[in-house]
């Protein structure tokens, strides 16, 4: 993961912030390009695992179906709501599918870690529900842009 910022440097978040606030928050937005080029953006459950984030997808939806023809995503996790309080990261690279899609259970080496900060972060289990409609995305990211102006009251 590349983390180049040159402007901003002053409110970037250390690596330990980037962690904790992925980790800690729910909610991301992901943006895909469609079939004709227009942007699509929407929220989505995700889990950090400190090297990739990964997201718990609907297979048949308008965000599966554009990543399966386009790889390539932005995705933004943010906070905050006076400017002095906002913060967030923009997290940018490749998806990867990893498992079969939909999701059914069968084993998966590549899933047990995220399968289960997933089941802890979302329904306080360790055991992961499958559904049959979701399958998993992994964004090893090319480029991470941070902020957090909350240290731009910090001298």
């Amino acid at each position: 993961m590349t983390v180049t910022q040159r402007r901003g440097r002053r409110i970037m978040m250390t690596r330990a912030e980037l962690d904790a606030f992925l980790a800690g928050r729910r909610t991301c937005r992901v943006a895909t390009a469609g079939r004709d080029g227009r942007p699509h953006v929407g929220p989505l459950w995700y889990v950090w695992d400190g090297r990739a984030l990964w997201l718990y997808s609907l297979v048949r939806s308008r965000r599966w179906a554009d990543l399966r023809r386009d790889p390539r995503v932005a995705v933004v996790v943010d906070d905050g709501e006076e400017y002095e309080e906002l913060r967030g990261a923009e997290l940018a690279g490749t998806v990867t599918v990893v498992g079969e899609a939909p999701r059914r259970g069968v084993a998966c080496p590549e899933l047990v870690a995220p399968e289960r900060l997933f089941a802890e972060k979302y329904f306080g289990s360790t055991a992961m529900p499958h559904d049959g409609r979701h399958a998993w995305l992994r964004l090893t990211p090319d480029a991470v842009v941070s902020w957090d102006f909350r240290k731009l009251g910090k001298g």
